[in-house]
């Protein structure tokens, strides 16, 4: 990820890790939807030796997914044992090295220099094994659960969220480990925007040329967890900040793709399905634009790679879908005129007959596939990429 690569997209499987059938078929399950990077909870011992298997499994039935492990509290055994088996170990720094509140209201130089070296004394076998099995490290920070030192610090800021990522990529720079990637995440769009605005900001004063992954932490379900997400997720890739997205839904994962891949190819950044261009209809149209979209779409949404444009009638149609690679236009007495980028082709079609019409011509210019046996569009796969 990063340094130039398409954003990935990664999703978390919800089942319980010991539960080895169920986390494979979800691991599979999300792979195939397009999850480029699967995370699995690993709160103890018990659920790291688990990933063994897991792993072998998966590679037997499906191939190579790239795993993710998730460490939490007082995690260095599980993390080391973790790094057998995952491409990647994800700690959280509030939580890693666990403290519990103490109500101090202030650190002094000192006691900070004291967490800090019991922070490297618990990270360093973590790196030594993530070296040793060429593993990367996600250093995961949540805007919910800062370290009490890191809040005494900094306040409940996007600073400390910074201030909590650089102390532990310091340690792992001087342990000459560079495999890193970095999150900060929060369930208040603000907050998660401005934190990387400011970690982006940072790591290029520093020179530290990590990849960020991007997500709205705790995003909940419905429309409005999606909405709220893209605000968040958009906003920073548009900036060109993030190079890896998680949507976080409070559904089945397999939701969060679709999201996921229509938040990149809404900004350009990865084409995985058909770019549909429509007017949104009024008193000039000359059909029944919801339905023809939909006739449209239905007929064609196996495809990748191509911009199609259903547009109501002659007034603005050709010249707002000028970038579409294809164009169905209403025209007077029932008819349409099917376009090739701003080129009329094919004029007088019946509106009966337009879908037909439409695929006879991407048959003549040879973009047309059959759809796939069994399902509604092909495998999310990256055509492009700026």
């Amino acid at each position: 990820m990063g340094d130039g690569h398409p954003v990935v997209v990664q999703s978390m499987i919800t089942e319980e890790t010991r539960n080895i059938e169920g986390c494979v078929e979800q691991i599979i399950a999300l792979a195939e939807a397009g999850s480029e990077i699967v995370r699995v909870t690993t709160p103890t011992l018990g659920e790291a030796e688990c990933l063994a298997e897991i792993r072998a499994k998966v590679e037997e039935r499906h191939g190579k997914v790239a795993l993710t492990a998730d460490v939490h509290h007082q995690g260095t055994k599980i993390a080391v044992e973790a790094a057998k088996h995952v491409d990647e170990i994800r700690l959280n720094p509030g939580l890693f090295v666990f403290r519990k509140p103490t109500n101090q209201i202030e650190y002094s130089p000192e006691e900070h220099g004291a967490e800090r070296a019991a922070i490297e004394g618990e990270l360093r076998p973590v790196i030594e094994a993530c070296l040793k099995f060429d593993r990367g490290m996600r250093i995961g920070v949540n805007h919910g659960s800062l370290a009490e030192r890191m809040l005494v610090t900094y306040g409940d800021t996007p600073e400390g969220m910074v201030a909590s990522a650089i102390e532990y990529v310091e340690i792992c720079e001087k342990h000459g480990f560079r495999n890193i990637n970095i999150s900060a995440k929060a369930s208040r769009v603000p907050v998660m925007i401005a934190a990387n605005r400011l970690m982006a900001r940072t790591l290029d004063e520093q020179g530290l040329p990590y990849p960020l992954h991007l997500g709205v932490t705790e995003a909940g379900d419905g429309q409005y967890a999606r909405v709220k997400s893209t605000a968040g997720i958009a906003t920073l890739l548009a900036e060109g900040i993030g190079d890896t997205i998680r949507v976080s839904l409070s559904e089945d994962p397999i939701h969060e793709i679709p999201v996921c891949y229509e938040i990149l190819q809404a900004l350009g950044l990865r084409k995985t399905q058909v770019e549909y261009i429509a007017c949104p209809s009024c008193g000039r149209t000359k059909f029944d634009l919801p339905t023809v979209l939909h006739q449209v779409r239905e007929a064609t949404r196996h495809l990748v790679g191509l911009d199609i444009a259903v547009m109501g009638c002659i007034v603005n149609g050709p010249g707002e879908m000028a970038d579409a690679d294809y164009g169905y236009v209403g025209a007077a007495g029932g008819k349409i005129t099917l376009y090739r980028k701003k080129t009329p082709v094919k004029h007088g079609i019946p509106q009966t007959e337009g879908v037909a019409e439409l695929i006879n011509l991407l048959k003549e210019d040879g973009v047309w596939v059959e759809p796939a046996a069994g399902s509604e569009r092909r495998p999310l796969t990256p055509i492009a990429t700026v």
